[in-house]
């Protein structure tokens, strides 16, 4: 049987979806898909390497070849993993013995039995950036590999670095929405107090705190804060704000 139709066989076994509902986090699902790419190859190591803000780190591997390798990578910021996430190309090595690019890596990779890789992008356009990266010790060992399966599990892993980055953010605004909602409760307290005290409206009242706010160069939450703690002899105290069920 060839490698193809052993590639195809083993990636049915399990769908995709399946592997997301039962990972318990991002790591868990990139890991899967690592041992994934290295049951469905002759590779000798797989390595999922993520960067944001120009910061490389292998997420997961598989096989003992990848984690030396990458950190080789990124300790002189350069290598075919490198360029395969910050180019969103995918970046083929036939012979490290014969490679010209990336300075001291070609030599390091060969000394440790690995003559030739395959590095696939993954989440490319996106805040986090990577690279699949397949490891193996003869030269020209991707070249009759079927690559579909592969660029298949390496768009399933940027699907799942999406979601977790917009899962991220939706809970970064959420928390932002919990603190502007409870700055919002201490302002409505002394503007209260504003309009019991100079007996004028919610307009009139805010324009009298921002204006003492701009005066003291303090933010308006804080005058308000101070104000309601001056009045009543306790700082203010805002509500639990809850999701619902």
């Amino acid at each position: 049987m060839s490698e193809s139709a052993d590639a195809d066989k083993a990636y049915d076994r399990v769908s995709v979806i399946e592997w997301l509902l039962a990972a318990h986090s991002l790591d868990d699902f990139l890991q899967v898909l690592a041992d994934a790419a290295l049951d469905l190859t002759h590779a000798e190591g797989i390595g999922v390497t993520l960067e944001r803000d120009h910061r490389p780190l292998t997420v997961v591997s598989a096989g003992p070849a990848a984690p030396a390798l990458d950190e080789k990578q990124y300790g002189q910021d350069d290598g075919p993993c490198l360029q395969a996430s910050r180019t969103g190309r995918e970046i083929a090595v036939v012979d490290m013995l014969a490679e010209q690019r990336w300075g001291e890596y070609p030599a390091f990779a060969a000394d440790r039995g690995i003559r030739s890789s395959l590095s696939l992008p993954i989440a490319d356009r996106a805040a986090t950036v990577g690279a699949l990266n397949l490891y193996a010790g003869p030269p020209h060992a991707f070249e009759r590999t079927d690559l579909t399966v592969l660029r298949s599990l390496a768009g399933q892993a940027t699907g799942a670095i999406r979601l977790a980055q917009r899962l991220a953010d939706t809970q970064a605004f959420a928390e932002q929405m919990r603190a502007a909602m409870k700055s919002r409760a201490v302002i409505d307290q002394a503007l209260g107090m504003v309009m019991a005290q100079r007996r004028c409206a919610a307009d009139e009242a805010f324009k009298i705190l921002r204006t003492a706010s701009q005066h003291r160069n303090i933010k308006l939450r804080d005058l308000c804060a101070e104000m309601i703690t001056s009045v009543t002899g306790r700082p203010p105290v805002t509500p639990e704000l809850r999701s619902r069920p």
